[in-house]
């Protein structure tokens, strides 16, 4: 009798320990996913800081109102170029 109550408890204490280990797995893994989110958004906001400096200084600002604005100044000329079509073979 005692020795199936020390099956048990034994058992039990490695079933809570199997289920306690499954846990931690699934946290690493969330713990990952979430160092590489956090990187990520740091990545973007490192180009957006370089963006808002650029965009801060007026000749960085230049191409940006040329590009979304198509604004120039008096003495400047827009000239949009498009990307030659691909060549289609002749019929036979």
């Amino acid at each position: 009798m005692a020795v199936g109550i020390a099956l048990l408890v034994v058992g039990l204490v490695g079933v809570q320990f199997a289920r306690a280990v499954g846990e931690n797995v699934a946290a690493v893994h969330q713990l990952s996913s979430i160092r590489a989110d956090i990187a990520a958004l740091q990545r973007r906001r490192d180009e957006q800081q370089r963006e808002l400096r650029r965009l801060r200084d007026p000749q960085g600002a230049i191409p940006e109102i040329h590009d979304r604005l198509r604004l120039v100044r008096p003495n400047e000329a827009l000239i949009f170029v498009s990307p030659q079509p691909a060549a289609t073979p002749p019929a036979p």
